[in-house]
């Protein structure tokens, strides 16, 4: 997965779309996205292009119709971003990451020692396979 451009707040809102509820045409993106405001075709066809230039969002044509799709899970564009964020503002620390985001209050370190057990568990998981 190449690196992705950062995403605007429609953009996110139309992802959140396309990963809850799988493939759909752009009418139905706009029905569902413009609950909260009023969109027009226009604005929703120019989301959708601009997502597919991302390689977030990729199109199939069923018919005469043109079904858009996420490209890729939320967890892998999640772990994307944050390789990303820590190249561009840890110094590709991983500590210095979790490190902040306890320091900030994102997370506890409650949190982080219940992940480490999680992970420790997968570790042993995979060793056995």
């Amino acid at each position: 997965m190449a690196r992705q451009k950062s995403l605007g707040e429609l953009e996110q809102q139309v992802m959140e779309f396309l990963w809850e509820h799988g493939p759909a045409t752009g009418e139905a993106v706009r029905a569902g996205v413009g609950k909260e405001r009023v969109l027009t075709d226009s604005t929703i066809r120019t989301v959708l292009r601009r997502l597919e230039a991302k390689q977030y969002v990729r199109h199939e044509m069923d018919g005469r119709q043109v079904v858009y799709c996420s490209a890729h899970e939320p967890r892998k564009v999640a772990a994307e971003t944050v390789r990303s964020a820590l190249k561009n503002f840890c110094r590709g620390s991983l500590e210095e990451l979790l490190t902040g985001l306890v320091d900030h209050r994102v997370v506890d370190s409650a949190e982080l020692r219940r992940l480490a057990e999680k992970i420790e568990v997968q570790e042993k998981k995979r060793r056995k396979a």
